[in-house]
């Protein structure tokens, strides 16, 4: 016996010697932690790279080394073989289906332990060729659809598919009525055409990583028989599986299509659920991003057009893969005790979790319970270190939870945690002095002071962890005081000083007080102390400790004196009620005291909002009484809002004040089938106070309309037609389902009234027709609404027309003339009211040039009553045609007889030349060259002269029947721009700019073409005739 108990003490002293070596080195030994893993590769046949690689690095000191296992076989390495290590990575030269196809597994070790990486497979990516065999015809009724089997060759992996049409790259679109399925290629339209006639093939993808590879099938040719024009309803013939199984993260696909005439819209549905904000829904797909159970349940997807409807239903079944929720982590443990280690795992399948220890499987055996995701030690002993790792694995995959297992030897040693050196400790106070050394197993301890070996008494308690207390202290308790431990491995001690100095005490302590919302105060604190030591003050709330910093400057210091600790809130809010407690502290000891605030404000919010007793107009709510916060609640308020408006509004209610004790009350003058949600809020005399939630949606029941339709009006329309037009009655007034509208009308003067029911809400408009009807009839017209549950009152009687003709009567005396060389002014007598078939508008002057047909004829329409236009942009000197016709909404009427007109010859296109002028006193002289009229220009019967002192002054015109002016100037006359040209029947022609200057008696022509007649033109006469002063722009 005493033999082996050697043995064992030798060997745990190596142990622990190895440990302290270990642990005293600067690089700390640990076992593998991968760093990289494999991942799942695919390797397409016949590509041209030579070789594959599987990554593996793990981190480890002393460093790893690595080998690796294929289907759970250790691969041999050898120098000719074709596999080889790269650092960890395995990597295979001219990878083979056959030989290489497989599951891989890294193995990394050290002398700390051995782990294992996580499987991953090495598949092999093809597609081969379609089959050589020519494709049977396809032939069918034109209107009827028509599916083409696609029977993809041999592949791994998925393949995408597209439709050739005749040649390549013509592709079929996928639009509503052709769609391709991505799960079997096939191709269906869900009504032919003409235009589907042709050959069609089969053009399969398949995407390997970095390689691409497109095969076609022989084409099939399709042929169509004579068109059936008759419509059928949908058949749903691409159809998504009874049960579709999807990972969690990933997107789902269905599919679903259907053959009809007209083409069937497809729509989707969740038949147990909300619809997912995740759906991503084409017509005959519906995709869900990033599935979660959420997703999971029946859904249905429905083809519908004018001949009916087909529906099909499948399930979403959601599994998901292992993830950890709670795993392994990296323990130290004492030699001797006992460990419990847990993996948790989440997955659909339920997971099931194994153990391994070095990369090998463990059960439970001696000292070691394996249960499930627990593992469980017994008196730990050194051969128990290693790495560990928990597999969680279902049908859809594995995952890999590491850590390593230390257990330790230890004498006790205080190296790392010696008993503090210094200890202060305040008088009639208390001290705790901790022991605790490194050791393992747990060392036993003792306590001294000096040579006095100490024991549990009223005022000495030593810990189950050999922490000493010493309570009510004295003067007497200072001195030296010493921690031994001692375990199998050996033993240590270490010593602290006790020094004992006044006790912290609260001279002022805070007072309790009441303040409102809004208000401030200031909470006082002060405190005495050991003068050698230093003070500090901390606050809190309801044993919160305050933030200063993050209070948003509710609190902060009143005082930087040290003894003085007192705290300030300002702007106090309801939630700065409660305990505060001021706490005086030194090093060696504190003390507290605590005072009550209380923050009035207003009322919190009502809770429990419940609608019952629901009626077409009013309902009865009932709540709970929320918080006062401190203030008796005085009232109530009710507010509501409906699905058409988000804003909440305060209703009526009954009684009209709810008093602050009242718990229930009735909710008014609501409209009728609507949907409301409702609130309360209390208040007292410092408020309102915050809402409650809002109560659970309800609508209120359906009751007849209460309101006349609006706008009542109409008019217009084809011959034979009463058109009577009103504004669609808004959802808040419909009061129920069922919802329309009665017209009355009766031609006016007559007795008997005609009713339409016109169904729908949205309709604003109905016509009557009648060949009895004249035109431009007056009909008295009312309108009422209605629903299920009645009629509502009828609006007020309007008066509205039936429809117009247009104008049987054209205006006559017909007179057009000539103003100017591009302008006439053409006049008529207006046709008779009696007449007309509607309402007049105005008249329509055509005009046309001689030799030209009517129907090319310019037009000017004028608007009312007025019998006179002036038409301008006509041609000089050319013949023209004048015809006037009245209109109306209807259209135009017949012409009047036509008149003709010619318009003058353009007025002289050369300007006035060889200015002079000559000064004579108080006036100037102009003179000029006569200007003579060419043989297709009109006479010259005058000149117009603008006369302009200066750029400031008003402009003056002068008119001349010769070509000569005298102007009066002033005294201090300097310079003038002058403008000078001919006017005749043909109107006036291109000015002449000079500018004149007193010593200067020739022409000077003005290159600045700015001067411009201006408002308020002074207009002067040779031969002292007139002075006029046009009150208006006059542009020459």
């Amino acid at each position: 016996m005493g033999g082996t108990a050697g043995l064992i003490h030798t060997s745990l002293a190596v142990g622990t010697f190895l440990v302290w070596c270990h642990a005293q080195s600067g690089m700390r030994s640990y076992g593998p932690v991968f760093e990289e893993q494999p991942s799942h590769t695919l390797f397409p046949e016949g590509s041209a790279e030579e070789k594959v690689t599987l990554a593996c690095r793990a981190r480890a000191n002393p460093p790893a080394t690595y080998r690796w296992k294929m289907n759970g076989t250790e691969l041999k390495l050898e120098p000719d073989s074709r596999y080889r290590l790269v650092a960890g990575d395995l990597v295979i030269s001219n990878p083979m289906k056959a030989k290489d196809s497989g599951s891989y597994q890294c193995v990394a070790s050290n002398s700390r332990g051995t782990v294992v990486s996580r499987e991953a497979s090495l598949r092999f990516g093809f597609l081969q060729e379609f089959s050589a065999e020519e494709r049977d015809p396809v032939k069918i009724t034109e209107g009827w659809g028509v599916m083409f089997t696609c029977s993809p060759p041999p592949h791994y992996p998925g393949l995408s598919y597209r439709w050739l049409l005749n040649e390549f790259p013509n592709f079929i679109p996928a639009d509503g009525r052709r769609f391709i399925s991505q799960t079997t290629g096939n191709l269906y339209i869900a009504k032919t055409e003409a235009s589907d006639l042709g050959n069609y093939s089969c053009f399969a993808t398949s995407h390997m990583d970095f390689i691409t590879k497109s095969v076609f099938s022989k084409f099939s040719r399709l042929s169509l028989a004579a068109e059936d024009a008759r419509q059928f309803p949908p058949s749903i013939k691409a159809k998504f599986p009874a049960d579709t199984y999807a990972l969690t993260g990933q997107v789902v696909t269905l599919e679903c299509f259907a053959f009809g005439n007209p083409v069937p819209r497809i729509k989707w549905r969740k038949l147990d659920g909300p619809q997912s904000s995740k759906w991503i829904g084409s017509e005959p797909l519906l995709q869900i991003q990033q599935a979660g159970f959420e997703d999971e349940g029946t859904y249905e997807c429905e083809a519908e057009n004018s001949k009916g409807r087909d529906t099909h239903q499948g399930r979403i079944i959601i599994h998901a893969q292992p993830d950890w929720l709670d795993v392994i982590s990296d323990t130290e443990a004492d030699i001797g005790s006992d460990l419990r280690w847990s993996c948790v795992a989440s997955g659909k399948p339920r997971p099931t979790v194994r153990w391994l220890r070095d990369g090998q499987p463990l059960t439970s055996q001696n000292r070691i319970e394996v249960s499930g995701g627990e593992l469980r030690f017994s008196k730990l002993v050194l051969e128990d270190s290693g790495m560990y790792q928990c597999v969680a694995e279902n049908k859809h995959g594995t995952v890999y939870a590491s850590a390593e297992l230390t257990v330790q030897a230890l004498a006790p040693d205080f190296r790392l945690n010696p008993v503090k050196r210094l200890i202060p400790a305040a008088r009639s106070g208390k001290v705790i002095i901790p022991c605790q050394p490194r050791a393992a197993p747990k060392a036993t301890v003792l306590w001294t002071k000096g040579t006095e070996l100490l024991v549990n008494s009223s005022r000495v308690t030593i810990t189950a962890d050999g922490t000493l207390i010493l309570q009510n202290i004295s003067k007497s308790d200072e001195g030296k005081y010493t921690c031994f431990a001692e375990n199998f491995m050996g033993k240590a001690n270490s010593t602290g000083i006790l020094s004992v100095r006044d006790a912290t005490k609260i001279t002022l302590a805070p007072s309790s007080a009441d303040i409102n919302v809004g208000e401030n105060l200031t909470l006082q604190c002060h405190a005495s102390h050991d003068p050698t030591m230093d003070l500090t003050f901390t606050w809190s709330l309801d044993d919160f400790p305050i933030d200063f910093d993050k209070s948003e400057g509710h609190y902060r210091r009143a005082s930087a004196k040290e003894a003085i600790g007192d705290l300030s809130i300002s702007n106090a809010q309801l939630r700065h009620s409660g305990r505060y407690t001021c706490t005086a502290q030194t090093v060696v000891d504190s003390a507290s005291e605590s005072a009550t605030l209380t923050v009035r404000g207003p009322p919190g919010p009502p809770g429990g909002v419940v609608v019952r007793d629901i009626g077409d107009t009013s309902v009865q709510l009932s709540w709970s009484r929320g918080f006062d916060n401190h203030s008796p609640i005085a009232r109530y308020l009710i507010e509501a809002r409906t699905l058409l408006s988000n804003q909440w509004k305060q209703m009526r209610t009954n009684p009209i004040n709810i008093e602050g004790n009242a718990e229930t009350a009735q909710v008014v003058n609501l409209i009728p089938w609507m949907d409301y949600e409702f609130r309360v809020l209390a208040s007292n005399i410092l408020g309102i106070g915050e809402p409650s939630l809002p109560s659970s949606k309800i609508r209120t029941k359906e009751a007849a309309p209460t309101v006349a339709p609006s706008g009542l009006g109409g008019g217009g329309g084809a011959p034979n037609e009463l058109i009577i037009t009103w504004t669609p009655t808004l959802r808040d007034y419909q009061n129920g389902e069922g919802f329309g509208y009665i017209v009355s009308f009766r031609r006016k003067g007559s007795q008997a009234w005609l009713r339409a029911r016109v169904p729908h809400a949205e309709s604003l408009h109905f016509v009557y027709r009648n060949e009895s009807i004249a035109p431009y009839t007056p009909f008295e017209v009312k309108i009422r609404a209605y629903n299920n549950k009645g009629e509502g009152p009828e609006s007020l009687t309007a008066i509205v027309y039936s429809a117009e003709e247009e104008p049987k009567a054209a205006p006559y005396r017909v007179i057009a003339k000539s103003v100017l060389s591009s302008e006439m002014d053409v006049s008529w007598e207006p046709v008779e009211q009696g007449e007309m078939t509607g309402v007049l508008l105005g008249y329509e002057i055509r005009y046309w040039k001689d030799g030209d047909k009517e129907e090319a004829a310019d037009r000017v329409r004028t608007a009312g009553l007025v019998t006179s236009a002036h038409v301008t942009g006509l041609n000089p000197n050319t013949d023209y045609h004048v015809s006037v016709r009245a209109y109306n909404r209807a259209g135009t009427g017949p012409p009047s007889p036509a008149t003709n007109v010619t318009t003058t010859r353009p007025p002289p296109k050369r300007p006035p030349g060889n200015i002079s002028w000559t000064f004579s006193g108080s006036t100037v002289s102009i003179k000029w060259d006569p200007v003579v009229a060419k043989a297709d220009e009109s006479a010259v019967t005058g000149y117009k002269m603008l006369y302009r002192q200066d750029s400031h002054s008003a402009p003056t015109l002068y008119l001349a029947s010769k070509s000569q002016i005298d102007i009066p100037i002033p005294e201090d006359f300097t310079h003038a721009f002058v403008q000078i040209r001919v006017t005749g029947p043909g109107g006036d022609g291109t000015p002449a700019e000079v500018h004149i200057l007193r010593n200067s008696g020739t022409s000077m022509m003005v290159e600045d073409s700015g001067m411009r007649p201006a408002p308020h033109v002074m207009v002067v006469t040779t031969n002292s005739l007139l002075m006029v002063a046009l009150i208006s722009s006059l542009e020459l």
